[in-house]
């Protein structure tokens, strides 16, 4: 292990921002990794556990703690079928998951293409469930391994006890018990093809139908297009790119949430407009983050400070170089208390914040 003291986490985050930590240990093994853990518990030091920091709000003051970097690495791809049929992919939680996905797809193996270019560690995956353009890594995560910091070993969980929904999990729920340490995925070997497309832009762009197949290296490389018009690729020129992504999930209404919606909609925008709306379960519709950003008046490029909402895409909220996290917060609940205003719907912030709130 690696280990240095008073050490900068801005670099080890995509947004360049936060102060140093106390300790920040580097672990390339699941043993490393277990140590570390044990041995700040054992202290009663607090732990901050870090993969690719691409979802991280670390305050200006850093964290006063030990701060563990996972660089564990690991892509194995089993012999033998699953129960189902599929191909087992196994990652340890340090892998970076773009390259991951890019492996999968030179193997021909669909479930993730549409996940290409998200930044990160494959052990952060499951803690959000990570998903874009239709897929969701909770529709092909078969088991997660990990360290249980209460009961001092380690467990495998099934999918099923994982408690996935949008954008959420039970890794997410109980911040300070599980360590992932490796992460097992069911991949479909459809001969080249693609998953079904489920995404209406993917589809769209691609020239298919929803629900069809396309050549899986296509589907990838539409994906990234798409990211990258947005500014959703790391780019380390691109200050669009300095971000944690989209900063807010998309809200989740009630039937009575959603009526009230609407008659916002209609004060302030006419009665003949009508927002994104999608099923998200019996008595609930999901609707656009993006759209509701936009609508209540933060265009893309939106601030004039160094924290601004990206030129490409109004879902993030960007560091244009010389931003503080204070910088972002501003930005970042200016944006929540000007759509609570416009449309009485409060936003959440997806990103985890680090010694700091909303």
């Amino acid at each position: 292990m690696q280990e240095l003291h008073d050490a900068p986490l801005a670099p080890l985050t995509t947004f360049r921002l936060g102060g140093p930590a106390t300790r920040l240990i580097t672990a390339a093994t699941d043993d490393e990794v277990i140590t570390a853990v044990r041995a700040a518990d054992a202290a009663g030091t607090p732990l901050l556990v870090i993969g690719g920091g691409s979802n991280l709000v670390i305050s200006d003051k850093g964290f006063d703690g030990t701060a563990l970097r996972i660089a564990t690495s690991g892509f194995a791809l089993a012999a033998e079928p699953t129960a189902a049929g599929g191909v087992q992919l196994e990652l340890a939680a340090g892998e970076n998951w773009s390259d991951a996905v890019a492996r999968t797809v030179e193997a021909g193996l669909a479930g993730i293409e549409c996940l290409a270019g998200i930044p990160g560690s494959a052990g952060a995956t499951p803690i959000q469930n990570v998903g874009a353009y239709g897929q969701e890594v909770s529709s092909v995560i078969t088991e997660v391994v990990a360290y249980d910091r209460h009961t001092d070993e380690v467990v495998t969980l099934a999918n099923a006890d994982c408690g996935f929904s949008y954008r959420h999990s039970r890794f997410k729920q109980h911040p300070n018990r599980h360590v992932v340490l490796r992460v097992r995925f069911a991949l479909e070997d459809a001969g080249g093809l693609s998953a079904p497309v489920k995404y209406a832009e993917t589809a769209r762009v691609l020239g298919v139908e929803a629900g069809d197949r396309v050549p899986i290296g296509t589907a990838r490389e539409t994906v990234l297009r798409l990211r990258a018009g947005k500014g959703m690729v790391l780019d380390p020129e691109d200050h669009d790119t300095w971000s944690a992504g989209s900063f807010f999930t998309n809200p989740i209404l009630t039937d009575a949430e959603y009526a009230t919606f609407l008659t916002r909609v209609a004060e302030r925008l006419g009665p003949d407009v009508l927002p994104p709306a999608y099923p998200a379960g019996e008595g609930l519709t999901k609707t656009s983050a993006a759209w509701l950003i936009d609508k209540a008046g933060f265009t893309k490029g939106y601030g004039q400070g160094p924290a601004r909402i990206s030129t490409k895409h109004t879902l993030a909220l960007t560091n244009r170089g010389a931003a503080t996290t204070d910088d972002l917060l501003a930005l970042a609940r200016e944006v929540v208390a000007g759509v609570r205003a416009a449309f009485g719907i409060t936003l959440v912030n997806e990103p985890v914040t680090v010694g700091v709130e909303l």
